[in-house]
């Protein structure tokens, strides 16, 4: 099944969960969801400010 916003968005806070808990400070990840997944980055990318703008966890975002 194909991700949706909603999903993507509950997939995220389960991530800032598991790193607020494990002592991660910073991630690297492709444009998750925007490639086959079909999803538009100008919403994940708002998705992954809001779910992670009161951490100090860093996202560094690759495209390839």
């Amino acid at each position: 099944h194909k991700p949706t916003y909603e999903n993507m968005q509950k997939s995220l806070e389960a991530m800032k969960a598991h790193c607020l808990n494990n002592g991660v400070t910073d991630i690297s990840m492709p444009r998750i969801g925007c490639g086959l997944d079909g999803l538009q980055w100008e919403k994940v990318s708002a998705i992954l400010e809001e779910v992670f703008e009161n951490t100090d966890i860093k996202i560094t975002v690759y495209s390839l």
